[in-house]
């Protein structure tokens, strides 16, 4: 496609399509476990895979900073050749602009994707009923943390490392098995859980039992946030997501995800309920509860 020069990429898709596009700005460009270009693509393929989408294009655009070493914006196009071929996607067009010194920070990247509609897809959060498992597919706010250890100023040793991956093949196993039981899928970035379970509740009027012991936490990631003042449930995410299920499968979710290398942490962690309406109430450790309100404001700017 690239080879062909033209302004734009002719494409033959079959049957419905998802669509999206996302834009990255993450500071530090590079950090424990990724880059700003293996970011980029990364999300927009989860973005599809959110949708119940199987990825195939994407087009890819800069905007540089004068000034920015091509040592670096090569280490960049390399991440995004990698993760493009881990996901099986094809970058199809692109642009590239540059802008002065001190007019941006680095690099900027956009990416667009585009992907057919698994047979068995049905996602829609208008069928997200009482009774409905909540599930996560790996451990939690491991990404927000790993960049906060490397932001000027909050430095901090740690081995933790971003989940940045491509999450499409846990996800279309799932819709491969369980099909029409997959009610919703959402990736928790900004925002965290919390975020994701608040806007669920909300739109459909039902409130959210959540079980705070099963939340996957890493031990590392877990001291990270009480040394920082964070709560896990609001921190980014950027190799996990959410399904919601009928109950009937949920075991069976879980078995089928704790199969993929990326979802080895997969926990049930809560439940849709009448209960307490367009609220999230979560239950400690010791039986106390404690409603978990959206989110105000941006907790971490420029985490992906």
């Amino acid at each position: 496609y690239l080879d062909k020069r033209h302004d734009g990429a002719i494409l033959e898709m079959n049957g419905s399509m998802a669509f999206t596009t996302d834009s990255f700005v993450i500071s530090p460009v590079f950090f424990p476990g990724g880059d700003i270009g293996e970011l980029a693509v990364n999300g927009t393929v989860n973005d599809l895979a959110m949708c119940g989408a199987v990825p195939q294009f994407i087009s890819v655009s800069f905007i540089i900073e004068e000034g920015l070493p091509f040592r670096d914006l090569w280490k960049i196009l390399t991440s995004i050749k990698y993760a493009c071929e881990e996901a099986g996607v094809m970058v199809v067009t692109g642009d590239t602009k540059v802008v002065e010194r001190d007019k941006g920070d680095k690099i900027f990247i956009n990416t667009t994707g585009i992907g057919n509609l698994h047979k068995k897809a049905n996602i829609d959060v208008s069928r997200v009923k009482s009774g409905d498992k909540v599930i996560v597919s790996d451990w939690v706010a491991t990404h927000g943390v790993a960049i906060l250890s490397v932001r000027e100023g909050l430095q901090f040793e740690t081995t933790i490392e971003s989940d940045t991956r491509s999450l499409h093949r846990p996800v279309l196993s799932l819709l491969d098995h369980l099909g029409e039981h997959i009610h919703l899928l959402r990736d928790p970035t900004r925002g965290g859980i919390a975020t994701v379970l608040n806007e669920v509740a909300r739109d459909r009027n039902l409130g959210v039992d959540l079980n705070e012991m099963s939340l996957p936490v890493d031990d590392q990631v877990n001291a990270a946030c009480e040394m920082l003042g964070l709560d896990p449930l609001y921190v980014a995410n950027e190799g996990v997501f959410i399904t919601i299920v009928d109950a009937s499968i949920a075991d069976q979710a879980l078995e089928i995800l704790h199969k993929d290398a990326y979802c080895r942490q997969a926990k049930i962690i809560g439940e849709m309920t009448e209960n307490h309406p367009r609220q999230v109430v979560a239950t400690g450790e010791i039986g106390g509860k404690r409603v978990v309100s959206m989110m105000i404001g941006e907790q971490l700017p420029r985490i992906c």
